[in-house]
């Protein structure tokens, strides 16, 4: 049996497509999250579906104070640790409200950075593991439309380089992932291209390969790469006069 994936921020769209995905290939898994009894249901399919062992446990990424004990109590450190923990919260609201645009940077930066410092550690002391990040294009570059959560990815971003660089002379592997538009529960009801809007299972597809082939930086569709570049590229008279 495949080494045990822990999945942080267990309830949304992609981290139930990769729990799906590593439970397929053997993996025991552990699904995180508040709440975590109503999990209770995804955690049966799991098991029926794959007869791998499925645990849930109780998380709250904000809480940083409780990070430690939880990762005490986890039945043992897992081989893979994704975090899928996020909200991208309302641009609108956020610049009104500095206790929404605090949530949003403690949900998608603060709180999964840490506890993926906090595994980091661990990993390199067991000399083993792979963390996973999903972070977002949204961090490439600040735009108006959300530079908010823009900014959470960008410092979440910029921690998983960080933290790939620290241990690139260990055997700990960190993994980037930057979606782009993602068709899930957060995203019903936009308008979204087509061509450039992913599936969560074409996302858990992705991490899955990535993590066979140790690879560092991924997009889940790549003319986002191409997107991004010329996004990244654009000279700032000329960026200040875009609507993205």
């Amino acid at each position: 049996m495949s080494g045990a994936v822990l999945i942080l921020g267990a309830r949304s769209d992609m981290a139930r497509a990769c729990a799906h995905r590593f439970g397929r290939a053997g993996h025991p898994l552990v699904l995180a999250a508040r709440n975590a009894a109503t999990l209770e249901a995804d955690a049966t399919d799991l098991r029926l579906r794959y007869n791998v062992p499925v645990t849930c446990a109780e998380f709250d990424a904000t809480d940083i104070a409780t990070h430690a004990a939880f990762l005490d109590a986890l039945p043992e450190l897992p081989a893979i640790a994704l975090c899928a923990v996020g909200a991208m919260g309302d641009q609108a609201l956020s610049q009104q409200d500095p206790q929404a645009a605090a949530t949003v940077f403690r949900t998608s930066f603060e709180g999964p950075a840490l506890i993926l410092g906090a595994l980091a550690e661990r990993f390199e002391k067991r000399g083993s593991g792979t963390i996973i990040g999903i972070s977002s294009v949204a961090g490439e570059r600040g735009r108006a439309s959300n530079y908010v959560y823009g900014a959470a990815k960008a410092g979440f971003t910029a921690f998983l380089s960080g933290l790939r660089n620290r241990l690139a002379r260990t055997p700990v592997q960190v993994i980037t992932v930057l979606p782009g538009f993602i068709a899930t529960r957060m995203t019903e009801g936009m308008d979204l291209p087509a061509r450039l809007t992913a599936q969560p299972a074409e996302v858990a597809e992705a991490i899955f390969r990535a993590h066979q082939k140790r690879r560092n930086v991924i997009y889940i569709r790549p003319v986002w790469r191409l997107i991004m570049a010329i996004i990244r590229a654009l000279p700032e008279p000329l960026f200040k006069r875009t609507r993205l």
